[in-house]
């Protein structure tokens, strides 16, 4: 489960995900309440797992490198 899940997002990135997913959530439910609101999961799940699944494919890490 560690190899699906790996952290390769940096924390301004993260921060950015999810509000990013939070804006487009209130498309949904506030603004002009289209389904396509709902694809603001995708940034805000990711944000909040700290864990992108195409960075993993494509074998990106933003996060800091460790010394």
């Amino acid at each position: 489960m560690s190899k699906i899940l790996v952290q390769n997002e940096h924390a301004a990135e993260r921060i950015i995900r999810v509000l990013l997913g939070v804006g487009l959530l209130t498309i949904a439910f506030v603004g002009p309440q289209t389904p396509w609101g709902y694809l603001g999961l995708i940034p805000l799940l990711t944000g909040l797992l700290g864990s992108c699944p195409l960075y993993t494919l494509l074998g990106i890490s933003t996060c800091a490198m460790k010394r």
